[in-house]
């Protein structure tokens, strides 16, 4: 099966087109890039080359000068969080999704308030359902 989510690398990519929420150059990119992690121009290509064979990244081609591309979202965020917490379930937990939920309660440190926002959210789920 060939991988359709972004890397972790890829990822920061991404989250520069959703946090900027309009359609960016390569060059653009680049720049942000090198400010924060140190990332070299190639390497920044290749990688929104990559986002846009999985359609992550889509683009559309400068009316002036054909030579820019701006790249924009395919996907949000939401779809893609979406898709590596189902790949994560497969890979680690044979599909269970309550097996890896509980995993991740049971690991992680919650606050009282962290522990209220999921009961809320698995109260708001099991309406949602009942609904349908």
């Amino acid at each position: 099966m060939e991988e359709t989510m972004p890397s972790e690398n890829e990822w920061l990519i991404m989250e520069l087109f959703w946090a900027n929420n309009s359609p960016m150059t390569s060059a653009e990119v680049i720049e942000a890039l090198q400010q924060k992690k140190g990332i070299s121009a190639k390497t920044v290509r290749v990688m929104i080359n990559r986002l846009c064979q999985k359609k992550i990244l889509d683009y559309t081609i400068d009316l002036k000068d054909s030579r820019i591309y701006h790249y924009f979202p395919a996907k949000t965020k939401t779809d893609c969080l979406k898709g590596k917490s189902e790949h994560f379930i497969k890979s680690y937990f044979a599909g269970n999704s309550v097996n890896a939920a509980t995993a991740l309660i049971q690991t992680l440190p919650l606050t009282d308030k962290q522990r209220q926002e999921i009961s809320d959210i698995l109260e708001q789920s099991t309406e949602q359902k009942n609904d349908d």
